[in-house]
């Protein structure tokens, strides 16, 4: 019925990570170093839009801390199918909270930087009130509070621009990297926004740094990316210059790209909470993607 445990080092914490497969929870798998036992559960072993079957999985696993990274990420998408984008990122993390309630786990939950209108041109505390501008960014909101609400040991972490192996690697989603890299293969014209600003964040660092503060946590939420901030058009630059990848890149307004949906001109977040904690030290975005890059040419 379900995974088998990665390992066991000791009785203590019983940790199932939920979307395991994807570019967070392999990295989140592969980077486990706490005492106690994980079990990894992909697509094909749990559907948290199933919740009578997600309720019996979590039964018979009894974990203490349930971590979820699935979503629904197609933002364009979620403006003509808001249900589908509501069912998996707000109804879905409220049955889940409510089921770690009921077994008595810590529910671990990641939502967006999207859920700021970037009006800011300051990092973005944990504290400011989120106003989302889009469908996306509504639903995730939604789950964010679901979770608060439902669970009340629940955890969330807002991350933003995620690139990691798993996407390099043709599972899941992709990231904006490789879609970046093989749009120039193609010999496609890459018109990327550079108007709007971020921090890129590599999951393998994100990982590793939620295994080090969650045994910590005074706060229900935290911002966590990688150091700095550029924009969409820069990212794309940088990429493909460390891959010595040629391309025809022009960098366009957010309006002239035309995006059904709206984003933010500004979701930097600022890590006040990790900062509290002593874990605000993550490397800066051009030095995470480097190291992607050089991750990714050695895993082919």
């Amino acid at each position: 019925m379900t995974a088998s445990p990665r390992r066991r080092e000791a009785p203590g914490e019983r940790y199932v990570v939920i979307g395991a497969t994807g570019q967070l929870g392999s990295d989140l798998v592969r980077t486990f170093d706490r005492s106690g036992e994980l079990t990894p559960l992909g697509p094909r072993d749990i559907d948290i839009l199933d919740a009578a079957a997600t309720r019996s999985i979590l039964n018979a696993l009894q974990p203490t801390c349930v971590i979820n990274t699935a979503a629904d990420n197609l933002v364009d998408r979620a403006e003509e199918d808001g249900r589908s984008a509501f069912a998996l990122n707000a109804d879905a993390v409220g049955s889940l909270a409510a089921i770690c309630q009921s077994i008595g786990a810590r529910l671990v939950h990641f939502s967006t930087d999207y859920v700021f209108d970037g009006s800011q041109r300051t990092p973005y505390l944990e504290t400011d009130p989120p106003r989302p501008l889009s469908v996306y960014a509504e639903s995730k909101l939604a789950g964010e509070r679901l979770a608060l609400e439902r669970c009340e040991r629940t955890v969330i972490f807002r991350v933003c621009g995620l690139f990691g192996l798993a996407g390099s690697l043709g599972k899941g989603k992709g990231n904006f990297v490789e879609t970046m890299l093989r749009l120039a293969r193609e010999g496609r014209p890459l018109r990327v926004v550079s108007d709007q600003v971020l921090c890129p964040s590599y999951t393998l660092d994100l990982a590793r740094k939620i295994w080090r503060v969650l045994p910590k946590t005074v706060h229900p939420i935290y911002h966590l990316t990688n150091a700095g901030q550029t924009s969409w058009y820069d990212f794309a630059r940088r990429a493909l210059e460390l891959t010595g990848t040629a391309a025809d890149l022009t960098p366009v307004t957010a309006a002239e790209y035309g995006a059904k949906a709206r984003r933010p001109a500004y979701s930097v977040l600022a890590h006040a909470h990790l900062a509290a904690l002593g874990e605000d030290d993550l490397r800066p975005w051009d030095a995470a993607l480097t190291a992607y890059v050089a991750e990714r040419s050695s895993s082919r």
